[in-house]
């Protein structure tokens, strides 16, 4: 074979992957049903409700007909041929009008309404109509090839090589896709992309097999600014505060130093040199001390080495330390000074070398060098993953390396590896085991294989018997893999690939099975910090830095705490198998010290996170920092933005956006022209009589303004600038509310919504494509089934497990372009 430097022959495998990738489907006609559905699929979820009246068209022209005619198009929808009696043969338009219904908001606020009983007769009769034409012929949908996003790739790993790496250094970051970075249709391949998975591969297999030719380098870590280094931090000794914590993967045995970087004023001094000048910083390893560094308080950014402290070299070991550097604890107490000290301690560095204000050295960034004077590789965790045997003479290093290929290959490719897999992986093997050891070629192996195609894509068997368009039954392999990345965000295990190989995952007793024991397992917990952060936004806690001077006690710690909080929350609903619309009423919560101060919750003490019961107002997802927090901005909190998330994320039914000429809300004055300071609410109100503004305010601002006693950082309060907080409004459909229990009394009015929008989100995130018009029969079905066992997480998934969306995939119609 023709010879080529690994990181090339890699590209080569990838990209001849990706010309398979890049055939382009043709349009999807609605899908032709497989001669017999799968077992599993037919009757679970996909049956339609009882029978209703037949929906009756002239309420549409009574109702909607002006505000929906073809040419006034209200919210871009023309009702002027749709026909009521056949919502059947245009579901699309009536999944839209099956939505507004069933939130209640149309016909809109001040519009002549029909009695409401008429109204859920009218919607049960749309449903019932296209849900019965979806039972004669379900449409799985279409979804293109995925790639493996980043959070996928980096656990995967982890899975494959028990070797935990951030990927985040080599893979940009993943297209969000209807909130979710794992859909079909936004996964796009570039060269870059390419470049970083190459990257990616090379680095991982050094780290996994180790390296005895390691040559020095340098990682960094930048500790956040808002983190607050007064206290202990987490993973780092007792006895110690502030610094960094870490795992870190050396990649030989050897020689390594390690440089902490300090803060410095602006005119270059040390931070925090006043209150103490005895201040030294330890380096530990696996929570033993490897270096004490004494600080000297004179130092500054004009010196020969800065504001940086480097230790003599240390003999580290091969594979995963956990590794510290924090300052020596001098002192513990209540801080009696001329100003009280805050949480956000880096807001301002001017007062960093001043007297009266008790403030101490902060870390800035971390660096580990090395390897010096490499004495070999030891015993890692992922090397006795990989080395599964071990070759005694020459002759037995083609067996033992066929024989660790092949378990890689089969557990990376999510199905048995077959001869050509193996050989071609032993080609790579070969080619770098020339001139080299046993363990080298082992590297180029894994190498290849975290680049391979088969890897990096989901890409599934399509039966050759199926034609252009036709619905069919994915393989059981297939199955697997959906189920793994759905459940647990990784490969699948050893007994999940059992069943698919015997071809008996997809009967319902063997699927039920694996299901109850996947979600069971502590892999699941992706579900939470996966599924559910990114459903509920989590990621969007750290973009809000709340103003220093207003809320002194916000840090780091505060904001990352609020993440864990309802991630763990959401765990519980899913380990105890709870009602999903605890999700908004459940009496509990998780808090550790950090958010115990906010929350005003007496004696919780520490870092670890504790079950408590929280009062009336703070029940449910609601009541919690992460969604207070970034549903606010720096100064204020911000009714409209709690409103839109209510909106978008519960219910599943965005507001427009702002037309072009409306003032940004900020724009609207603060205080009255007597010099009155006024309430957000008071500016909302003046923001809101502009006729452009109110049409979509008086939909969304009642929603927030029920939570308006909490403030920016989630803080329960009675006054907002001085004013009384008045957290009264009335909602769109008329019902007068007054607070978060009455808030969480209307979600629970219209809790058919807000289950359909959770499965709408569960189902998107399982399948990886956005749920269609065409889908919604699925998932009012799976919601009634939930309903008969009282709402159930397991019931959900199983819904969505069931679904001809999760079992069945359509077969593409490829276009050829002539040559």
């Amino acid at each position: 074979m023709t010879n080529l430097s690994l990181p090339g022959a890699a590209a080569v495998v990838i990209a001849c992957g990706l010309s398979l990738a890049a055939q382009t489907p043709a349009p999807q006609k609605p899908a032709t049903p497989a001669t017999k559905p799968p077992m599993a699929v037919a009757h679970k979820t996909t049956s339609p409700a009882q029978p209703a009246a037949e929906p009756q068209p002239e309420l549409v022209k009574q109702y909607c007909a002006v505000c929906h005619s073809e040419k006034g198009k209200a919210g871009g929808l023309s009702l002027a041929s749709f026909d009521a009696a056949h919502a059947d043969q245009t579901p699309d338009v009536a999944e839209k009008m099956i939505r507004k219904l069933r939130l209640g908001m149309m016909p809109p606020p001040g519009a002549r309404r029909p009695e409401p009983a008429v109204l859920t007769q009218f919607v049960s009769a749309l449903e019932s109509k296209v849900d019965a034409a979806a039972v004669a012929h379900p449409n799985p949908g279409h979804r293109p090839f995925q790639r493996l996003n980043r959070a996928e790739y980096q656990r995967s790993v982890k899975e494959l090589l028990d070797l935990d790496v951030d990927v985040n250094a080599f893979l940009p970051p993943d297209t969000l896709s209807a909130g979710f970075d794992n859909i079909a249709d936004v996964q796009t391949f570039s060269p870059t992309l390419m470049e970083g998975y190459l990257r990616a591969a090379g680095r991982i297999s050094t780290l996994a097999v180790g390296d005895r030719n390691a040559s020095p380098s340098e990682a960094t870590y930048k500790v956040p600014r808002t983190q607050s280094q007064m206290r202990h931090i987490d993973g780092t000794p007792w006895g110690t505060r502030g610094g960094i914590a870490l795992t870190y993967t050396f990649p030989a045995d050897g020689e390594y130093t390690f440089r902490v970087m300090l803060h410095g004023t602006p005119t270059g001094q040390l931070f925090g040199s006043v209150a103490s000048r005895s201040e030294q910083l330890e380096v530990s390893i696996n929570g033993e001390r490897a270096a004490l560094l004494d600080i000297d308080y004179k130092i500054s950014e004009t010196d020969k080495n800065g504001l940086n402290l480097t230790t003599p070299r240390i003999h580290v070991k091969a594979g995963p330390q956990r590794i510290a550097a924090a300052f020596i604890q001098k002192f513990d107490g209540v801080v009696d000074d001329l100003v009280a000290p805050i949480d956000y301690t880096l807001a301002d560095t001017e007062y960093g070398d001043n007297a009266g204000i008790y403030i101490l050295p902060h870390v800035r960034d971390f660096s580990i060098t090395g390897p010096y004077k490499v004495t070999g590789v030891s015993d890692t965790p992922s090397r006795r993953r990989i080395f599964i045997c071990r070759p005694t003479a020459p002759s037995d290093e083609i067996p033992c390396a066929r024989k660790i290929v092949a378990a890689l290959a089969t557990e990376a490719y999510r199905r048995p590896a077959g001869g050509e897999d193996i050989e071609s992986l032993m080609e790579f093997y070969g080619d770098a085991r020339k001139g080299h050891d046993f363990e080298a070629g082992i590297k180029a192996a894994i190498q290849v294989l975290l680049a391979s195609p088969k890897f990096v894509f989901r890409f599934e068997a399509t039966p050759p018997t199926a034609r252009p368009g036709q619905a069919y039954r994915i393989s059981d392999n297939d199955l697997a893999s959906r189920l793994s990345f759905f459940l647990w965000n990784t490969l699948p295990d050893a007994e999940l690939i059992k069943a698919a190989n015997a071809n008996t995952l997809h009967t319902p007793a063997v699927l039920d099975k694996q299901v109850r024991r996947m979600l069971a397992d502590p892999r699941a917990e992706s579900l939470s910090t996966r599924f559910a952060s990114q459903w509920l936004r989590l990621q969007d806690v750290e973009k809000i830095h709340p103003d220093a001077l207003l809320f002194p006690s916000f840090d780091n710690d505060l904001a990352q705490s609020y993440i864990r909080e309802t991630q763990l929350f959401f765990d519980s609903i899913v380990r105890e198998d709870r009602s999903v619309l605890d999700l908004l009423t459940a009496d509990y919560t998780f808090v550790n010290e950090r958010i115990a101060k906010v929350y005003r919750m007496p004696n919780i003490v520490g870092e670890q996170f504790q079950r408590v019961t929280v009062p009336d107002e703070r029940r449910g997802i609601l009541g919690q920092g992460s969604v207070l927090m970034q549903t606010a901005v720096a100064d204020r909190t911000s009714p409209v933005q709690r409103g839109k998330w209510i909106m978008e994320v519960l219910f599943g039914s965005p507001p427009p956006p702002p037309p072009p000429d409306v003032p940004a809300f900020d724009e609207t004055k603060s205080a009255t022209s007597d010099g009155k300071t006024l309430s957000t609410r008071e500016r909302m109100e003046a923001h809101r009589k502009n006729p452009a503004c109110n049409s979509c305010h008086r939909v969304i601002d009642p929603l927030g303004l029920a939570l308006e006693n909490f403030d920016t950082v989630g803080a329960w309060r009675i006054k907002d600038n001085g004013v009384p907080v008045d957290s009264n409004g009335v909602v769109y459909d008329g019902t007068k509310i007054g607070g978060p229990a009455d808030l969480r009394q209307v979600l629970l009015s219209k809790s058919e919504a807000v289950l359909r929008n959770f499965t709408d989100n569960l189902m998107s995130y399982a399948i990886g494509r956005r749920i269609e018009y065409f889908d919604q029969p699925t998932v009012r079905a799976i919601v009634r089934k939930a309903s008969q066992n009282g709402n159930k997480f397991s019931s959900f998934v199983f819904g969505v497990v069931d679904s001809p969306a999760f079992q069945m995939a359509t077969a593409d119609a490829v276009t050829t372009t002539a040559q």
